[in-house]
């Protein structure tokens, strides 16, 4: 299938590009989320009248995520958790508890922002995690995951 791109997709193309995609990552996917439009020669001619408005759009979600970045660039949030005499977590940290931490401390962050990329933090100390504001936008932030002994 045929889309206009309405958003950067990361691996795709960026705004405006007309890509051929499977037809079920379109359908289930892409058009849903609202990145990416059909593309009939009446969606095309609709676009380019608004493609003006949607770079500006566009622009001005990159330059939030930027000034947003440079705030949380080497910040550091600190979770506790229940864990054993040598470190070892009960449980784990998850994105879904780092996004709740940076949320609490006046970051507007979601959990599949978060980027664990060797899983869940299951040891106690100082960890760094990626978080992507923004396709363009990746800052590393420190977690200090402190163990509570039961």
């Amino acid at each position: 299938m045929q889309v206009i791109l309405l958003d950067k997709v990361v691996n795709l193309g960026n705004l405006g590009d007309v890509v051929r995609v499977k037809d079920g990552y379109a359908r289930n996917f892409l058009i849903p989320q609202r990145m990416a439009r059909r593309a009939t020669t009446a969606a095309v001619a609709e676009f380019e009248a608004k493609r003006a408005e949607l770079e500006k759009a566009a622009a001005a979600k990159l330059a939030a995520a930027q000034a947003q970045g440079e705030k949380l660039s080497g910040l550091t949030v600190q979770i506790t958790q229940k864990s054993g005499v040598d470190g070892r977590l009960f449980g784990s940290v998850t994105n879904a508890d780092i996004a709740e931490a940076l949320t609490k401390q006046g970051f507007a962050v979601e959990k599949a922002q978060v980027r664990l990329p060797q899983g869940p933090l299951k040891i106690a100390g100082e960890h760094s995690v990626s978080v992507a504001l923004h396709t363009d936008v990746v800052v590393d932030v420190n977690v200090a995951v402190v163990g509570e002994h039961a």
